[in-house]
C-alpha cells in the first residue's frame, strides 16, 4: 500500500511518502498552512490524491504521559476535517518528538541550519512514517491503528 504521512503543524505540514512495497519512507514537501482550515484541508486533500495514497498517517503530539493535550486537540480537528475530504483511511500515529528526533538526524548528517529549517516538517514526517511502517511490519497490521481519541 502507498501511504502518505502528515505531521500536522499550526504553521506548516510536513509531508512524506513510502513506496508501493511500504519499504522506504521519504520527503514529499511542505505545506504552508494559510490559517483556513477549509483551505489548508483542501491543499493537503491534494497532495493525497496527487500521490495516489492508500492511507494517511497523521502524527498525533501526545503529551508524555500518552494523553491528549491542546496540540494534540488541534490536530484531531485537522484530521476530523480531512476525512471528510478524502475517501482513504486514516490513522494516528503518536509524533511525540518527532522534530526533535528529525533535528538531531539531520544534524548528524551535516545539513545546514538554513537546511534543516527548510525540511524540519518533512523529515518528522519521515519518522512518523517510518515508526508506522515498523509497526506494520511486526504487528502485520491493516489499517485498525487508531487513536481512541479519533
Amino acid at each position: 500500500m502507498r501511504f502518505v504521512a502528515l505531521d500536522i503543524g499550526d504553521v506548516r505540514i510536513g509531508v512524506a511518502t513510502c513506496d508501493s512495497l511500504e519499504i522506504a519512507a521519504s520527503p514529499a514537501g511542505t505545506i504552508v498552512r494559510v490559517n483556513s482550515l477549509k483551505r489548508d484541508v483542501a491543499s493537503v486533500a491534494s497532495m493525497i490524491v496527487e500521490q495516489e495514497a492508500d492511507g494517511v498517517v497523521a502524527g498525533l503530539p501526545l503529551s508524555i504521559d500518552g494523553s491528549v493535550g491542546p496540540q494534540a486537540e488541534k490536530v484531531l480537528g485537522f484530521i476530523r476535517a480531512l476525512r471528510r475530504a478524502v475517501d482513504v483511511p486514516i490513522v494516528t500515529w503518536d509524533e511525540s518528538l518527532s522534530s526533535v528526533e528529525a533535528d538531531e538526524l539531520m544534524i548528524s548528517r551535516g545539513l545546514s541550519r538554513q537546511k534543516r529549517r527548510v525540511m524540519i516538517d518533512q523529515m518528522a514526517a519521515v519518522l512518523i512514517l517510518e515508526g508506522y511502517l515498523a509497526h506494520r511490519r511486526t504487528a502485520n497490521t491493516p489499517h485498525d491503528v487508531q487513536h481512541p481519541a479519533n
